[in-house]
């Protein structure tokens, strides 16, 4: 079975706590590690979530505040100690360049992997594609340039069992039908067609650091799994409004506007509040999947 889940690497805002690390997100999604954000003390997360820093093939900055940047020094240079062979690319706001080559070449180190920049500016839209993924990003309303990302996995086929059955496709026959549309079998010729049903390609968005905008609106619509800050409580909205951040019960408000369809949830919580509790409560009276994540929490990243 394919591996797709999403692990909390850290939940922290500005501030750290003896239990919430800095920020730091990470999505496994069929072999790709999606990596989100990473602030300081990325690396020694992944060593106590177990997972092997060379999984990471992409990793996406929002924008340049140390605590969902920081990190990125080290996990380059650790991608470089492991010599990780397959390219990584990085996606993050054009607008903060120098930071990002500073971050690249903050101290000195032996280059062994290829990081292939990916630069955001402007209205965003669809800033990669291949035959697998569409990654769109949008600009959100923050004190600096800021992007979230949505990451959608193209349209594709679920076969149907009893369709298989039926046509006396089985074993070698199925590889063979995956690989060239068409099996020749004793009764004739069975197509692809006949014996699957269409898939919708899941959808996972990743909103950060923003005010309440269309850009977040966008980024989560018919979602799977939407993962948003809240960094305050709603007792709080005012200090969050002009900290240009989001309330629990607004991050929960977009979820609901923009139409996620599965699963909300909710991180970057301000070290001003010890439990994660009251975040999940005042979310669920707007919107009945959410998840208020403590660090090194994993969820499953379920198939549509």
């Amino acid at each position: 079975m394919s591996l797709r889940e999403f692990i909390a690497l850290g939940t922290g805002s500005q501030v750290p706590t003896r239990h919430r690390n800095h920020n730091g997100y990470l999505l496994r999604w069929d072999g790709p590690g999606f990596l989100f954000d990473p602030g300081e003390g990325i690396q020694r997360q992944f060593i106590h979530a177990d997972i092997a820093v060379t999984c990471v093939s992409r990793i996406f900055i929002t924008h340049f505040h140390g605590d969902h940047a920081l990190g990125l020094s080290g996990i380059v240079q650790r991608l470089s100690l492991d010599k990780v062979e397959h390219p990584v690319e990085i996606f993050y706001p054009a607008s903060g360049e120098c930071y990002f080559q500073r971050l690249l070449n903050s101290t000195i180190y032996y280059k062994q992997v290829e990081i292939v920049p990916r630069p955001v500016s402007g209205a965003g839209g669809i800033v990669a594609e291949d035959d697998q993924f569409v990654i769109e990003a949008r600009p959100l309303d923050h004190s600096v340039d800021t992007y979230g990302y949505r990451i959608r996995e193209r349209d594709g086929i679920r076969f149907d069992k009893a369709a298989l059955a039926s046509a006396g496709v089985e074993g070698v026959e199925i590889r063979q039908l995956q690989r060239d549309g068409f099996v020749d079998t004793a009764s004739g010729r069975v197509d692809i067609g006949d014996v699957s049903v269409p898939r919708r390609g899941a959808v996972f968005a990743f909103v950060m650091d923003t005010r309440v905008c269309p850009g977040a609106l966008e980024l989560v619509r018919g979602a799977d799994m939407a993962v948003i800050e809240a960094t305050y409580l709603e007792e709080d909205r005012k200090v969050a409004h002009e900290r240009f951040h989001l309330t629990a019960r607004q991050a929960a408000e977009i979820a609901r506007d923009g139409g996620v369809q599965g699963t909300l949830v909710l991180a970057h919580f301000s070290q001003r509040y010890p439990r994660v509790e009251p975040f999940l409560e005042q979310a669920l009276e707007v919107f009945a999947d959410v998840h208020a994540v403590r660090d090194l929490d994993r969820l499953v990243f379920a198939r549509p």
